[in-house]
């Protein structure tokens, strides 16, 4: 069995999906057939249980291919995985995709709400909830082991989280991807993604969007689901297993996300200010039209 040499550490609705499945098909590049392996994090979103579990992921890279990895989205703002990833792999490199937090904030919210984890429709309402529930309080049964993932300020600062992950490794080890760039040019982001690979150009010109946040239908649904794939991972069952694939498809709707009232767009670019900047920063690039007014 080959260890992964590359891990896409997040961050959340920033695209990875999309990465890994363009390349998962790449016949030099083998990638998990679970994409939120979620092993080393083991300070939130507990995932794979066991060293044996997970390197069974790996089981079928073999000499063909020039590189081997995974994508797990909790990673970046871990403040424990990295280092756990070091110590297994020493070598590894990593991938970071970013966002403009103004609006990756309400795309999280989406997704939490059509994965079971928050209960609370409305963005500026979840995002009041935020100090009462990182003490524990009102947090919804499905998330009450991880009210963490239902803080999404914290989790979009990723000029922190980005700066804590270069005070860990070298540069050259990490790669930023900007949301902005792979929606001007994904082909162009793709190949810049092979060649820190090591894997040649695969000649792909087609790069669909995977897994956009769709609007959920009914949150008391999601909440069975998510429910049924807790049981799903502690028998450690296939991913699909029963109906829970098939519910969420049927309980999603494409819908374009309401736009957020001016109040709360302001207060957010007060809130993300400093950390946008770090983040340009940090990448040596302007990101000031983030937070500039519409």
């Amino acid at each position: 069995m080959r260890k992964p040499d590359f891990f896409i550490l997040g961050a959340p609705k920033c695209a990875t999906s999309s990465l890994a499945q363009w390349l998962s098909e790449h016949p030099s590049v083998y990638f998990s057939p679970r994409k939120e392996p979620h092993f080393f994090n083991r300070d939130g979103i507990p995932g794979t249980a066991t060293l044996a579990d997970y390197e069974s992921l790996f089981a079928d890279a073999d000499e063909r291919h020039r590189a081997v990895g995974e994508g797990s989205t909790h990673y970046l703002y871990s403040r424990v995985a990295v280092d756990n990833i070091l110590d297994y792999q020493p070598d590894a490199r990593f991938i970071v995709c970013l966002r403009n937090p103004m609006e990756m904030a309400p795309a999280l919210h989406d997704e939490c709400l059509r994965q079971g984890w928050e209960t609370v429709r409305g963005f500026e309402r979840a995002w009041r909830l935020q100090e009462r529930r990182r003490a524990g309080r009102r947090v919804p049964f499905t998330a009450r082991g991880d009210p963490e993932r239902l803080l999404y300020g914290p989790y979009c600062r990723l000029g922190e989280q980005l700066e804590r992950l270069y005070g860990r490794v070298e540069r050259e080890r990490v790669l930023p991807i900007l949301v902005d760039d792979l929606r001007e040019d994904p082909g162009r982001e793709y190949r810049r993604v092979l060649a820190f690979l090591g894997a040649g150009d695969d000649g792909r010109d087609a790069f669909p969007a995977v897994n956009t946040a769709p609007q959920t239908r009914s949150v008391a649904l999601s909440l069975l689901i998510r429910g049924t794939s807790l049981l799903r991972d502690r028998l450690w069952l296939p991913k699909d297993w029963g109906l829970a694939a098939a519910m969420r498809r049927l309980n999603t709707r494409p819908a374009r996300r309401a736009p957020l009232d001016t109040a709360m767009r302001d207060e957010l670019r007060d809130y993300f200010a400093d950390d946008v900047e770090r983040l340009g920063t940090l990448l040596d690039r302007d990101l000031s039209g983030w937070l500039a007014r519409s």
